[in-house]
């Protein structure tokens, strides 16, 4: 057991300890290909072209997909270079493969017919987004697509999500868990609540909320962060991702968040810049930041508490905050006016509806 110094080093192994926030000043110092966060808050190597494209492909084998197949990536090219990425070593395991982004429902319907796709790589609210639109929308068969292999990516899931898709489709239906920092797949499972399968189990750990240490199997039951190696320095990242650990060696799939991060349709939202933002406009006195997830998407709402009554109604007030939200992140975040001007507003709010995001202080959550 390694105590903490709190200067992000153990004693004894000297490991040095990181969280997403400490990764944007890597920016100026990295080499080669870099990965960039949606909001530029994280920055990471993207390591060798072959270990990369191999763990890909070891993951779309795992799913199931053979040379027999057409890949569809639905995934987000921003930062992570995510989809490109999976689309490239689907082109070496199955027959055809193409990245066409998180594009509409109705496009990426379109654009599985056209390409004649057999599997699908996307998030799960997408996939299950795309599933309701069909019913509720398009009033089509999800078995007409004749879809095979769905491998489901970049979130938390909601309960369940896993057989409901493979019911509806009829295809086989994979978790795959991937870095939150160079979406490299790490692990993957094809049922509920199973854990994860692990590529390499070296590549990840789990670790303490409470202090800066790494936790041995067998575990005992419990929240855990999981934690990952930098290839490019050697430091132990937190990746803000908690798991509940039942007795075990076994590492679970994620079910919550910790930190000043948030994940929101697959991006991780900074707290910490929105604070920042928001301190920069006269007069807010504190904000409370809504997450929920009532149909099939993520919902972002922030409301914003005046200090002055005569701010309250100002429409001019309200948009500097949607432009000041606009320039921290591509999610779209809904702004709401408390109606009651309050000197002593709380500030730094986070109200997940999800169940995901269990708080900002992970020393607090471990009591």
């Amino acid at each position: 057991m390694t105590a903490d110094r709190g200067d992000g080093a153990a004693e004894g192994n000297m490991t040095v300890w990181k969280t997403r926030s400490d990764l944007a000043s890597a920016g100026r110092t990295a080499t080669g290909l870099l990965l960039v966060s949606a909001d530029a808050d994280s920055v990471a190597a993207a390591g060798g072209d072959a270990e990369r494209t191999g763990a890909y492909a070891a993951a779309l084998e795992a799913a199931g997909v053979g040379a027999v197949d057409r890949v569809v990536v639905a995934l987000s090219g921003d930062g992570e270079l995510a989809g490109a990425q999976w689309a490239r070593a689907a082109a070496g395991v199955a027959r055809a493969a193409a990245s066409v982004g998180p594009r509409g429902r109705l496009r990426l319907h379109h654009a599985l017919e056209s390409l004649g796709a057999t599997t699908l790589v996307i998030t799960p609210t997408g996939a299950m987004d795309l599933l309701a639109r069909l019913h509720l929308e398009f009033l089509l068969d999800p078995l007409d697509l004749g879809l095979r292999h769905i491998i489901l990516t970049g979130e938390i899931a909601s309960r369940r999500t896993m057989p409901h898709l493979a019911a509806e489709f009829e295809a086989e239906v994979t978790e795959v868990y991937c870095s939150p920092f160079t979406a490299v797949p790490l692990g993957w499972r094809s049922s509920e609540p199973a854990p994860l399968t692990l590529f390499d189990p070296g590549s990840v750990g789990l670790a303490s909320l409470e202090k800066d240490e790494s936790l041995v199997p067998p575990y005992a039951p419990g929240l855990a962060e999981v934690v990952v190696a930098d290839p490019a320095t050697g430091a132990t990242l937190r990746t803000g991702q908690v798991v509940r650990v039942a007795a075990g060696d076994a590492v679970p799939a994620p079910e919550h968040t910790v930190g000043d991060h948030v994940l929101v349709r697959g991006v991780w939202l900074s707290l910490n810049r929105i604070e920042r933002a928001l301190g920069k406009i006269d007069g807010v006195s504190g904000w409370e930041l809504g997450v929920s997830r009532q149909g099939t998407l993520d919902a972002v709402t922030l409301t914003v508490t005046f200090n002055r009554e005569s701010l309250v109604g100002n429409p001019m007030w309200k948009s500097r905050i949607r432009q000041s939200l606009r320039a921290l992140t591509p999610i779209t975040i809904d702004v709401e006016i408390s109606p009651q001007a309050s000197e002593a507003a709380p500030r730094g709010v986070v109200n997940d509806a999800r169940g995901h995001h269990l708080g900002r202080d992970r020393t607090a959550i471990a009591r």
